[in-house]
């Protein structure tokens, strides 16, 4: 066994199974055949090309030509490549389709014309009769020639000069039928972006999102930062973490669980307002909207409060839903919402009596206990342990979040929720140990967490260690050096935490993380 505990394997591998597969076999043949005939299959470059989904685009500006004039050189001329994805032989000619990011476009072949780059005609082997009996779906092509319209107004390259750029030793999915297997789709990403168009406009649109996130936070004069994913104390939330080993220092080391820390340390330097997009990971459950490994937004605003970053949330989503979708409204499954202000606002306390119904002034906290143990799957011996704002949030969890399906931001919060945030500035609400935190839901799952920051380093300190008090198993050491830094004055603030791959997931219309992530585990 290894320092990283895997067992040693037999110096000589193992065959992959597809090795005996009569398509890779097959092909194998081919590649060598193909090496014999002068041709490197796999070629260092083929430059000046123009991508695909443009050719269409431009050529619809220009004159229609005929093939005949394309023969001739007589239209414009192009490079492009892409993958084989249809082939279609007729005699004198052949039709083809090549796929690049997605989309595709027809190329013809001529038995006369087209040539085959490399290819060394003292061999025997004319250009067409390559092209059908050496070259399979799934290779990557380069091609060279002019544009024309085909009978049916579809845009084709008159292909002149064919360059094999890579040849593929094993089959695409099958064109029809796609990938149904959900696993091998997950597992293997690039098998369902060769099949599934849907898929790479989904993760088009992802790129899209995050490129008009950070458009928007530099309108809002928001620096962009960077803070360290390897920590030797992790904080910011209540996860588990993984866990690891730095060789270097012979210490343990953690993968963050959270931004806040390292974010809140700059606003104390001097940075009034930030933000980063990065990973988090916590060592927990996998499920329609949670992975272990996931993408967040962190951002921290001197001399706001939680209000201030209510605004902010609902302009942020009404802008991405205007720059994306192209509308404020949009429908997912049988919702059609509306992501333009305001959003609807209420108490966590009022949502309770709004959406089940629950008078919590007036239930004691055996009577709370009772609810939860009728309807949910907790046990009273867990939840006799409870204070009652923990038990104000799990009747909120439990009752009020699925109803959630339009915009809500959720409000004032029970203090057990968080050791990080502001007791709020009301008195009422200040005697009931409520803090200025809100939650911001659509379609029932939460999508935004925020609040007034504390900083108050000594409450800072009183509350980080109720909270280890109060842990299952092994307490996290305080961080000390992030008290340290509040001590030296943080300014008044509020810190909003969104999540990625829920908000691509809205915006795209998806119900499970794994489809708006490349490779979820």
């Amino acid at each position: 066994m290894d320092k990283y505990g895997k067992t040693a394997q037999n110096s000589i591998s193992m065959k992959p199974h597809y090795h005996d597969q009569e398509d890779f076999q097959v092909r194998l043949q081919k590649l060598r055949e193909i090496r014999d005939l002068g041709i490197d299959p796999y070629p260092h470059q083929f430059p000046g090309t123009t991508p695909v989904e443009r050719i269409s685009e431009s050529f619809l500006q220009e004159n229609s030509f005929f093939a005949e004039e394309a023969s001739e050189g007589l239209s414009p001329s192009v490079r492009a490549s892409g993958r084989l994805v249809l082939f279609r032989s007729m005699g004198k000619n052949a039709f083809a389709q090549i796929q690049e990011n997605g989309e595709t476009i027809q190329l013809m072949f001529n038995k006369e014309r087209t040539k085959v780059e490399g290819l060394n005609s003292s061999l025997g082997m004319a250009p067409m009769k390559f092209i059908e009996k050496k070259l399979d779906l799934g290779d990557i092509i380069g091609v060279e020639g002019n544009l024309f319209r085909t009978k049916k107004g579809e845009t084709t390259i008159y292909v002149k000069t064919l360059t094999l750029l890579t040849k593929a030793l094993l089959p695409l999915p099958d064109k029809h039928a796609g990938l149904q297997d959900l696993g091998i789709r997950y597992q293997k990403r690039w098998l369902d972006l060769l099949a599934t168009k849907e898929s790479v406009a989904r993760f088009k649109k992802r790129s899209q999102i995050l490129h008009e996130i950070r458009l928007f936070m530099e309108k809002k004069e928001f620096l962009s930062v960077e803070t360290p994913i390897l920590q030797d104390l992790y904080g910011g939330a209540q996860a588990d973490p993984f866990c690891t080993q730095l060789n270097a220092a012979h210490k343990p080391m953690y993968l963050r669980i959270a931004l806040e820390i390292a974010l809140k340390k700059l606003l104390v330097g001097g940075l009034p307002r930030i933000y980063e997009i990065g990973k988090n990971f916590r060592n927990e459950g996998i499920d329609r909207t949670h992975n272990p490994e996931f993408t967040m937004l962190e951002a921290y605003a001197a001399n706001w409060d939680y209000k201030d970053m209510m605004a902010f949330v609902e302009e942020l989503f009404s802008y991405l839903a205007r720059s994306v979708l192209g509308s404020e409204t949009l429908s997912v499954g049988k919702h059609t919402i509306s992501l333009g202000a305001p959003w609807k606002r209420m108490s966590m306390k009022e949502s309770l009596a709004i959406y089940a119904n629950i008078d919590f002034d007036a239930l004691s906290d055996d009577e709370l206990s009772r609810l939860l143990v009728e309807k949910s799957a907790r046990t009273a011996e867990e939840l006799c342990r409870l204070s009652r704002g923990s038990l104000m949030a799990l009747c909120f969890e439990e009752f009020v979040e699925s109803h959630l399906i339009e915009p809500h931001h959720i409000i004032d919060h029970p203090i057990e929720t968080t050791p990080f945030c502001k007791l709020h500035r009301g008195e009422k609400e200040r005697k009931e140990k409520l803090v200025e935190r809100f939650e911001s839901f659509l379609l029932g799952t939460e999508m935004v967490n925020a609040y007034s920051e504390l900083n108050d380093p000594l409450l800072q300190r009183s509350l980080l260690e109720a909270q280890q008090a109060h842990r299952e198993g092994e307490p996290q050491p305080l961080d000390e050096e992030f008290l340290e830094a509040i001590c030296q004055g943080m300014p008044p603030s509020a810190g909003v935490g969104i999540g990625i791959d829920r908000l691509v997931m809205l915006l795209t219309g998806t119900s499970s993380i794994k489809d708006v992530l490349f490779f979820p585990l």
